[in-house]
């Protein structure tokens, strides 16, 4: 089964989550981005460009033209390789863990898995801190969806969904 919702992320701009059940004691999770807007790309280049021509017509040296050029094909291609994520995945299984999908726009993905023995627990990290707070017990915190960065409702969802699975794991291997 699967369904999908439309959520917001911290600056208001629109998430998709698709949610797929396979089994009661599995789930995938998937978050996804806006694509790249092609009006910021566009106001990128033509600033640079436009930079670029005023020092080529104060200096008339044709490197700084090609420069720009260079520059800003260079820095496309780093932004669509390492820094835009399109889609965040979660896919969590009682049986052997939890594993987060990074794809990035330029088509590289990233991926870590957890084996279950090692969950604790899901909890969402989501607060407004005015003094400093340090969890006792948590020998490490694993965030997920670090690039969409969901609001709460979002992140409400996934939260209900992996503890549903975690008491399904946790009452499948307290039964003999």
């Amino acid at each position: 089964m699967e369904d999908e919702q439309s959520f917001s992320d911290i600056c208001g701009g629109r998430l998709a989550l698709q949610r797929r059940y396979y089994s009661p004691s599995c789930r995938e999770f998937c978050l996804s981005c806006p694509r790249l807007s092609l009006r910021s790309l566009t106001a990128v280049t033509c600033t640079v460009w436009l930079a670029a021509y005023g020092l080529f017509t104060l200096c008339e040296n044709s490197m700084i033209l090609s420069a720009a050029i260079f520059i800003t094909l260079l820095g496309l291609l780093g932004y669509l390789h390492f820094v835009k994520i399109d889609q965040e995945t979660l896919l969590i299984i009682d049986s052997l863990g939890i594993q987060m999908t990074s794809s990035y726009a330029s088509g590289k993905e990233s991926t870590t898995f957890i084996e279950m023995g090692k969950v604790k627990d899901v909890v969402i990290n989501e607060a407004i801190y005015m003094d400093p707070v340090e969890p006792h017990g948590i020998s490490q915190v694993v965030p997920v969806f670090q690039s969409a960065k969901p609001r709460l409702d979002c992140l409400i969802e996934v939260y209900r969904s992996c503890q549903e699975i975690l008491a399904h794991q946790k009452a499948a291997s307290a039964s003999p």
